[in-house]
């Protein structure tokens, strides 16, 4: 029985389907189907621009975001798709506080679903710091399907493992 360390949190009948088509070698043809499109999003500062105008759409109010980039030291051994981070410095006598947002560099030729997936998962973290009822919830307005995004994304991570 193939162990599917991406998917243990899901039913069991959940986990056979997917057992089912990488018995049949289906499961790329599947997720080529499913998400047949790569982002444009190529280069840091696209991507920073591409999180602001989620930002400015969904969270007004959320702190500033000063930094987004792909990171090309996030992986999967981390178990870490994307990070944000507070960074706090004294400047003077402020305290300043500045907030970034890390996405893997294996994004960089996944589908615009997946990325979009990410960069909502991280934005709402500067709302709700903990995966709570209130931080999922923020995460399906931002983006709606944003479950079934979530269990695609680690459908695709367990095929990339199996190339």
């Amino acid at each position: 029985m193939t162990a599917l360390k991406y998917l243990q949190a899901y039913p069991a009948a959940l986990q056979e389907q997917v057992r089912q088509l990488i018995d049949q070698d289906r499961l790329g043809g599947y997720l080529s189907q499913r998400y047949p499109d790569k982002h444009a999003v190529q280069s840091d500062k696209a991507l920073y621009n591409y999180a602001l105008e989620l930002k400015q759409e969904y969270l007004r109010n959320a702190p500033a975001i000063d930094k987004v980039l792909f990171d090309n030291r996030l992986d999967l051994t981390h178990r870490a798709l994307g990070l944000h981070t507070a960074i706090s410095r004294v400047q003077g006598g402020k305290l300043k506080a500045k907030k970034e947002i890390r996405i893997a560099s294996l994004f960089k030729d996944a589908a615009p679903q997946f990325l979009k997936m990410i960069v909502v998962h991280e934005l709402a973290h500067f709302k709700e710091s903990d995966h709570n009822k209130a931080f999922y919830k923020l995460c399906e307005h931002m983006l709606p399907g944003y479950h079934q995004l979530e269990f695609d994304l680690r459908v695709y991570l367990t095929w990339r493992d199996m190339q």
